[in-house]
C-alpha cells in the first residue's frame, strides 16, 4: 500500500493512524534515506499509540533505544550507527520483541532476518522538498487491512 505525504504534518498523521491500531507484540520496520521522515513517522506512531503529546520523541541515534509509555511500552530503536549484523546482535534487539511492547526500528534494513514474522515494513522515499512516498507492507494480511482502513479514514 502506498500513501503520499506532502508535509511533515501529513507524515506524522499517517504514522498516528498506524499507531492507533498497534498493540503489544507489533514491530514496525522503517527504512529510507537520511532526512526521509522516519523520525517524524515515529512521532506520529507515538501519538496514535498513546504517548503523551508533551513527550518529545527523538531519534535514538546515540542511545540506540528510547522508551516511551503508551498503551504499553513503545521502544524506538535506531540502527544507523551499527555497521553490521554482529553489532546489532550484541545490542540484543530480539530481546525487545514481546507481547508487552511495540517496537519501531529505524534503519531496519540493517537487520535482515532478525525481525519477527508479521512485522510491518514502512519504506519512506523522498519525492521532493516536502513530498514523501510511504509504502507499507507486511506478510500479515489482517494487519494490512486494518492499516489501510485506518489510514484511509480522514
Amino acid at each position: 500500500m502506498k500513501y503520499l505525504s506532502e508535509s511533515d504534518i501529513e507524515t506524522i498523521d499517517i504514522g498516528k493512524k498506524l499507531g492507533l491500531i498497534l498493540s503489544g507484540g507489533d514491530v514496525v520496520a522503517l527504512s529510507g534515506t537520511l532526512g526521509s521522515g522516519k523520525t517524524w513517522f515515529t512521532k506520529g506512531i507515538g501519538l496514535g499509540f498513546g504517548v503523551s503529546p508533551d513527550e518529545v520523541i527523538t531519534s535514538p541515534s546515540f542511545s540506540l533505544v528510547n522508551e516511551y509509555e503508551g498503551r504499553c511500552l513503545l521502544y524506538h530503536m535506531d540502527l544507523y550507527r551499527l555497521d553490521n549484523l554482529a553489532d546489532i546482535m550484541t545490542v540484543g534487539l530480539d530481546d525487545y520483541f514481546h507481547e508487552q511492547s511495540v517496537v519501531v526500528v529505524e534503519w531496519a534494513e540493517r537487520c535482515p532476518g532478525i525481525l519477527p514474522r508479521g512485522y510491518i515494513n514502512v519504506k519512506i522515499d523522498i519525492l521532493g522538498d516536502n513530498k514523501r512516498s510511504i509504502e507499507i507492507s507486511s506478510d500479515d494480511l489482517d494487519i494490512l487491512n486494518k492499516i489501510d482502513n485506518s489510514i484511509k479514514l480522514k
